[in-house]
């Protein structure tokens, strides 16, 4: 699993970094606010831990902008503070949960997998990229007109629309829909891009796969440029 960690104390976050790879996460590393919003805005994360003071941008700001895009990547923020209006106010900005310094590593893992396990079930069950509709529960996409899907080409399309214009290496995608430990080769994310990329141009969709076998993916709008 991959981590965004913005904590602005470089000691605090050269250690947490260590604990958290450690444990076996690929972690990424800001120190301000706003390097925050660009990095959660260029990649994928299964989850992001924010410290609440944070230059440039403080760790609420950063959250509502993230989520102003549509990310909902759970969020862990944590706080120097203990009143409880800072914790009342980083909920409402669509904080996951909290952690009040000081803090024991052993909580912070065990709230982190508490977030990325319960993490699918707040996820949105439509979602619309470009012209394009996906409905999770009824496995349906659509445009100007319907296709079903099949199961995992349901995971696979819900995971490129949640985040539409990042690149998606084909190892994350195979964790994220498959899982690490299926057996299946991981070839199996070129065939089933491939059998959504004819599915979108069944519904004559506005959105497309880019990328090669082995390779990233992306998922984007159409343009002008790149229509085919």
């Amino acid at each position: 699993m991959r981590l965004l960690l913005a904590e602005d104390e470089k000691e605090l976050s050269r250690a947490l970094t260590a604990i958290l790879e450690h444990s076996k996460y690929a972690v990424d590393t800001v120190y301000d606010g706003l390097a925050a919003v660009e990095s959660a805005h260029s990649n994928a994360y299964d989850a992001m831990i924010f410290d609440i003071m944070m230059p440039k941008l403080d760790g609420v700001e950063a959250l509502r902008r993230i989520r102003a895009r549509g990310d909902y990547t759970p969020v862990l923020l944590l706080t120097a503070k203990a009143e409880i209006d800072d914790r009342i106010t980083g909920l409402d900005a669509g904080a996951d949960d909290y952690l009040t310094k000081p803090f024991s590593m052993g909580e912070l893992l065990a709230r982190i997998r508490s977030m990325t396990r319960r993490a699918g079930a707040y996820s949105p069950k439509k979602l619309k990229v470009g012209s394009v509709m996906l409905d999770t529960e009824e496995q349906e996409l659509s445009r100007e007109n319907s296709i079903r899907l099949a199961g995992k080409e349901t995971k696979l399309m819900e995971y490129l629309m949640m985040n539409e214009g990042k690149e998606l290496s084909t190892s994350d995608i195979f964790g994220h829909v498959w899982g690490d430990g299926d057996n299946t080769d991981e070839k199996i994310v070129w065939m089933y891009v491939s059998f959504l990329r004819g599915k979108l141009r069944s519904i004559n969709a506005d959105i497309t796969i880019s990328g090669d076998q082995g390779g990233s993916y992306v998922l984007s709008v159409l343009t002008e440029e790149n229509a085919v």
